[in-house]
């Protein structure tokens, strides 16, 4: 049976969205952390984190671009309901979800411009299961080093950039374009 658009929402949206921001802001300033989110039931093709980051960061100015199997009308549908947020292409997003694969090309997004930095797009990358870590990570936020996955490698210039919200169930875990990434 269809999930009907109305359905999987935050149940109680002022507090469910100030924790899921207050987690989102938390895995962003600590690279390489795992936070849990609950609170949205999206559509079967998106997993719980990656529905409630939608939620919480997406509203009627957030361009959101679906890549791959995930450009389906019922998500199209929910977000519309949930977010009001316009479905648009990749050169336009805010927001773009999908799998590595289906996010690639990396260069069609918008990295932001000198004057203004904060235009880039943010990728939430759905991986389907927590994987081991690959990569060594410093930079803001971490006080050494810390061992986390990357999905690859993406286009950074910091200030520009590309930042990565990795989704998987309910964890996430964030790679700011301000975190410099060796892989092992």
């Amino acid at each position: 049976m269809d999930m009907q658009p109305i359905s999987g929402g935050f149940a109680d949206a002022p507090r469910q969205s100030a924790l899921a921001f207050r987690a989102i802001i938390d895995v962003m300033s600590r690279p390489g952390k795992l936070a849990t989110l609950q609170g949205a039931t999206p559509p079967a093709s998106l997993s719980v984190a990656a529905g409630t980051v939608i939620l919480t960061l997406a509203d009627a100015n957030t361009g959101i671009y679906l890549a791959g199997d995930l450009d389906s009308p019922a998500l199209r549908q929910w977000i519309a309901f949930h977010t009001g947020a316009p479905i648009t292409t990749a050169d336009c997003a805010d927001l773009a979800i999908g799998t590595w694969a289906d996010l690639h090309p990396l260069d069609r997004y918008r990295t932001g411009t000198v004057e203004y930095p904060d235009r880039a797009a943010t990728l939430i990358v759905e991986l389907g299961e927590t994987p081991a870590p690959n990569a060594s990570l410093t930079g803001p936020g971490i006080k050494d080093r810390i061992a986390a996955f990357v999905p690859g490698a993406r286009p950074t210039s910091f200030p520009l950039g590309l930042d990565l919200i990795l989704t998987a169930g309910a964890q996430v875990s964030a790679l700011p374009r301000s975190t410099q990434v060796e892989f092992a």
